[in-house]
């Protein structure tokens, strides 16, 4: 059994868990946590979740009984290890400062001296440590590199863990600003929102994969595809400048990771194309309309979706038969907040049935909680997760 620590909109990663290992296999603990029943999960797959553990213990009580039997449990278990023990604890669900967890390690700190056992204590500035924090100091990555995390439900049930790891922000950068061609005009997926969407698309992706991107832009969806395994990278967009850029990050990827991905990239009007078969999966961002620092107008953002609409509509509509029933997608649509933090979405959502699509059963969470978005930002990505009729 694992724990993992869900981002910043949890919804997304609880999605992810679920399409990747069945709906019976994850459940909720808490509202930021999950629990996962698996033999095989991965953590380093994951774009939705930033931490994971390996669950050893299931108990109750407040944080001064479970500080207790932490540090009991734990100067036993240290007390023969060889070599100094680097540690950190993180603390989700409870009320407690920073200083009563950072005490909590001090004593088994000194506990393990006693034994002549060398603790390194991560300093807790925060409940939790960040990701930051927990990456670079590689915690869960070793067994000397140690990390427990201490879960505690709204029930006051309390899961301890032990790290697996936390995600991999150096690699995430790299894959986001070291590619040699980006361009901040067209916009800039994020890799984990990309790899959350092969995941929650492709499930167990193999080297007989064929992930389709019609509005492939710089290729962050193809990229992430690749990594994760997937045969073949099928990419297609309007501007031969998009296509170009594509197919140089994807050159950059795979000669960078090794990988041996076919990329097939062409140029192509999504509302009218027709691609090559077969294709397993389509993952895309579509046409998000222009940027706004402040939420538009009543007139200007009825002519925005109005736009918005009439491409995303006509996409899928083409689309719709060139693809086998049962064909898996996942598409990033605008959606609008307002000043009190309501969203304008497409009118096609209300549309699907009659374009040929339902929505993938999900059984944890709503699909209008598909929304990924900064508190800054008024234009959010709304995520539709669809099976071809």
């Amino acid at each position: 059994m694992f724990i993992t620590i869900l981002g910043r909109q949890p919804a997304l990663g609880m999605a992810e868990l679920e399409q990747l290992y069945g709906s019976g296999s994850v459940k909720w603990f808490g509202t930021t946590s999950a629990l996962v029943d698996t033999d095989d999960f991965d953590f380093e797959r994951l774009g939705g979740s930033q931490k994971a553990g390996r669950v050893v213990a299931e108990l109750r009580g407040d944080w001064h009984g479970i500080s207790m039997k932490l540090v009991s449990k734990y100067a036993a278990q240290w007390a023969q290890s060889s070599g100094k023990i680097t540690l950190g604890i993180s603390t989700y669900g409870f009320t407690v400062a920073p200083r009563d967890v950072q005490k909590t390690g001090i004593v088994l700190k000194s506990k393990l001296k006693a034994h002549g056992v060398s603790l390194r204590l991560i300093p807790n500035s925060d409940a939790a440590l960040n990701t930051a924090v927990s990456h670079h100091n590689k915690l869960g990555l070793s067994a000397n590199h140690i990390e427990l995390l201490i879960v505690r439900a709204a029930s006051g049930a309390v899961i301890i863990a032990e790290s697996v790891g936390a995600q991999n922000i150096t690699a995430l950068a790299a894959r986001d600003q070291a590619r040699p061609r980006t361009d901040a005009f067209v916009g800039m997926l994020p890799p984990k929102l990309a790899r959350m969407m092969v995941n929650m698309a492709a499930g167990d992706i193999t080297n007989t994969t064929t992930v389709l991107d019609p509005f492939c832009g710089t290729g962050v969806v193809l990229q992430e595809a690749a990594l994760l395994g997937c045969g073949t990278v099928y990419g297609s967009d309007l501007s031969a400048k998009m296509v170009d850029y594509t197919q140089t990050n994807l050159d950059w990827l795979l000669d960078r990771y090794h990988l041996a991905t076919t990329v097939r990239v062409e140029e192509a009007d999504a509302i009218t194309h027709q691609w090559q078969q077969p294709v397993s999966t389509v993952i895309c961002e579509t046409y998000l309309g222009q940027p706004f620092s402040a939420p538009p107008s009543p007139a200007k953002l009825t002519e925005v979706r109005g736009n918005c609409d009439r491409i995303v509509g006509t996409f899928l509509r083409n689309i719709a038969g060139q693809l086998a029933p049962g064909t898996t997608l996942c598409i990033a649509i605008p959606a609008w907040r307002d000043h009190t933090g309501q969203f304008t979405h497409l009118s096609v959502v209300g549309s699907l049935e009659r374009l040929g699509y339902r929505l993938q059963p999900l059984h944890h969470i709503r699909h209008e909680q598909l929304l990924y978005y900064r508190e800054t930002q008024v234009v959010a990505r709304q995520l539709l997760l669809l099976q071809k009729s």
